[in-house]
C-alpha cells in the first residue's frame, strides 16, 4: 500500500495530503536516492510514488539498455530505487532517474570493443545505411557505401551479420560499423 493510499484510509483531507506532498517536495534534493513504487506507466516514462509524491522517470532515464516500451523496464506496483534529478517547486514536480544508479556502459564499450569483429542483427534500414544491434546497449551504423560494396543481395531487418567496430564517437554516442564477409 502506498503512503497516499494509507493517508486516504485514515481519512486525511485533500488539504492535509497536499501539505504532506508539498513538504516532501521541499525536502527533496538533487542527487538524493529514494525508494518508491511505480504508480503509473506511460509512453513517455513512469511515475514513482516516493512517499505520497509522484515523481516522473522520463523514458530516457529508465535504463542504459535498449527497450521497446516502458512496460519492458518497469511495471505498476514494482518497488524501485531512484535518484532525484531535479525539483521544480513552482510546478510542484520532481524528475527522477533509474539509470543514474548505474555506470554508463558506453565508455567501457569504447575502451574494449574498438576494432573487434562481432555478430549483430540488422535492426533498421535507412537511406544512409543499416543499423545493426551489437549488444543490449548499442546499435551502430553500417554506411550505405559499405553495404553496396560488400553485399551481393539486399539486407533485411532481422538478418544476422558480422561487422567490425570501425569507429566510436564518445561525445555523439555513435558507433560506425564495417560489414565483414
Amino acid at each position: 500500500m502506498t503512503v497516499l493510499a494509507a493517508q486516504k484510509e485514515v481519512g486525511m483531507t485533500e488539504a492535509s495530503r497536499e501539505q504532506v506532498r508539498r513538504a516532501l517536495l521541499e525536502e527533496l534534493e538533487e542527487g538524493q536516492v529514494c525508494r518508491g513504487v511505480v504508480s503509473a506507466v506511460e509512453g513517455f516514462g513512469a511515475f514513482v510514488d516516493i512517499g505520497g509524491l509522484d515523481g516522473l522517470v522520463n523514458v530516457a532515464e529508465l535504463t542504459w539498455a535498449h527497450f521497446e516500451a516502458v512496460s519492458d523496464v518497469v511495471e505498476i506496483g514494482q518497488e524501485v530505487t531512484v535518484v532525484v534529478l531535479g525539483v521544480d517547486l513552482d510546478r510542484e514536480q520532481c524528475a527522477l532517474s533509474l539509470k543514474a544508479l548505474h555506470p554508463d556502459p558506453f565508455p567501457e564499450f569504447a575502451r574494449t570493443q574498438l576494432g573487434r569483429v562481432v555478430t549483430g542483427r540488422v535492426e533498421k534500414l535507412v537511406s544512409i545505411g543499416a543499423f545493426v544491434r551489437i549488444n543490449e546497449y548499442r546499435a551502430g551504423l553500417v554506411p550505405m557505401h559499405d553495404l553496396e560494396a560488400r553485399t551481393a543481395g539486399a539486407l533485411q531487418v532481422g538478418d544476422e551479420v558480422t561487422v567490425e567496430v570501425a569507429a566510436i564517437n564518445l561525445w555523439k554516442r555513435r558507433i560506425l560499423l564495417s560489414l565483414r564477409p
